[in-house]
């Protein structure tokens, strides 16, 4: 039976109170949308439309082609903004789920599972539905004897026996698609918002002589809603909790799970030790065995297995296995480290390789540079790649000492083996084996140092006249 999936995302989200389209904020490194079609497409949906109005062209950016589209020129309802899918979806056979593009903690295992039961009892709607321990302002899901849906109870509509009731609509369905839009053509707008609403489809459906039923889902946080910073937040612990929990149930010690923060996409291996302050996001993958913090933030980095990073900053970096990184260090886009690399205290890395077993200490800036391996970078050591116009590399071969405090101005070569003498300012290339020194020779002025603070404190005195 074919599957798709309608994505409510047309909404502007006034209350977030923001310049970004709301279903496009994101949660863990994901925009929540991006969590929803995620679901849908890990429950084998093969189409999924997603209804947009506001922010359009930005939803469109961010999705691409991975989906098809629908425009909801005027916010008329949800049965309106599910009605704009007919063009695309009215001729098909098979099942539809409906969802809001706001609900980014739906699991795929609980849309998987609501397919299933609809299939299996060979209803025309299944609701997804939620237990609250404090229901109010949600409507209520009456069943009968046979536990199938009787009616959608509004709060405000509720008998009293009806308001003690914690089973909620949660806004996400399950239909026939063909009797999905033929219902919708039925659908009024005979309200007090003058809105088309989808819940009516569950009353016209129950009328024809359908059967209507409800999967409730095992953890109620999967219906949360996001319509403001708030829930927002909330979304975020609680996707966050689930993240962590997934990492330890698979071998990766949190020392501080309420403190560590990993986004959806993160991949660790096991035996890993995060501490707290990490920061993981975007695409970052860690091997096993790996120290990781207190206070790192990597983003889109690539970590081998046996690598240690203390109080580090990482964006666009790979650092291969057993690398020692930190404290202190900033490795920035297209930095790659090789195996047992050690970049240490105040160290910047920019768009630089650096082979394997060599050595930054301390106090560098090392870009637009390929160094080679078993080299010593000492402290203060940079290479100057920017004149002002251009950006120039710096070549460093295998078995290279740069001493303290040298200036390496790219474009610049230096070869096998060769040593540059601590203070030197390197603009030549240096041969194999040679030895470089590059500074002034040093004076000495007999006594000088006395006549110097006597020139000082007169000119203090007559300051003071």
């Amino acid at each position: 039976m074919k599957k798709m999936a309608i994505v409510l995302a047309a909404g502007q989200g006034k209350r977030m109170k923001s310049k970004l389209y709301k279903v496009l904020h994101s949660v863990c490194g994901t925009p929540m949308v991006g969590h929803v079609l995620n679901a849908v497409h890990g429950a084998s949906c093969e189409r999924s439309i997603v209804i947009v109005g506001h922010g359009a062209e930005a939803v469109k950016s961010v999705l691409g082609g991975s989906v098809e589209y629908a425009l909801q020129s005027e916010q008329l309802g949800t049965g309106h903004a599910v009605m704009q899918a007919k063009p695309l979806l009215a001729d098909e056979e098979g099942v539809t789920i409906v969802i809001c593009g706001d609900t980014p903690l739906i699991r795929k295992e609980t849309v998987e599972s609501m397919i299933e039961l609809h299939v299996q009892q060979g209803v025309a709607a299944t609701i997804l539905t939620a237990q609250l321990p404090e229901p109010s302002g949600y409507g209520r899901i009456v069943r009968g004897t046979d536990n199938g849906v009787l009616r959608i109870v509004e709060h405000k509509d509720c008998s009293p026996e009806e308001a003690e009731i914690n089973e909620i609509n949660t806004g996400t369905y399950c239909f026939d698609n063909r009797k999905l839009f033929q219902a919708l053509e039925k659908v009024t707008n005979t309200n007090a918002q003058g809105e088309y609403y989808l819940t009516d489809v569950i009353g016209i459906l129950q009328r024809e002589g359908d059967a209507i039923a409800a999967y409730l889902v095992e953890d109620s946080a999967e219906s949360i809603g996001v319509n403001d910073r708030i829930a927002l937040g909330e979304a975020e612990r609680l996707m966050r909790r689930r993240i962590n929990v997934g990492h330890q149930i698979n071998g990766v010690t949190l020392i501080d799970a309420e403190q560590t923060y990993i986004d959806v996409n993160v991949t660790i291996g096991s035996d890993t030790i995060l501490y707290p302050g990490t920061v993981l996001r975007g695409q970052t993958s860690i091997g096993s065995s790996c120290i990781i913090g207190p206070s790192t933030e990597l983003a889109d980095t690539v970590v081998g297995d046996g690598v240690s990073i203390r109080q580090t900053v990482a964006e666009g970096a790979e650092i291969g296995n057993e690398c020692i990184v930190g404290p202190f260090a900033y490795l920035r886009p297209g930095t790659k480290l090789g195996s047992q690399v050690k970049v240490g205290d105040f160290v910047e890395i920019k768009n630089a390789v650096i082979g394997d077993y060599s050595k930054v200490p301390h106090l560098s800036y090392v870009g637009d540079a390929i160094v080679g391996s078993n080299v010593n970078i000492g402290c203060g050591a940079i290479t100057a790649n920017y004149d002002g116009y251009n950006k120039s590399i710096t070549e460093i071969g295998d078995n290279v000492f740069i001493g303290s405090n040298v200036n390496l101005i790219a474009p610049v070569k230096v070869g096998n083996g060769a040593y540059i003498v601590a203070g030197s300012t390197i603009t030549h290339n240096v041969a194999d084996n040679d030895v470089a020194i590059a500074r002034e020779r040093q004076v000495n002025k007999p006594g000088y140092a006395d006549k110097l603070r006597k020139q000082a404190r007169a000119k203090k005195d007559k300051e003071t006249e």
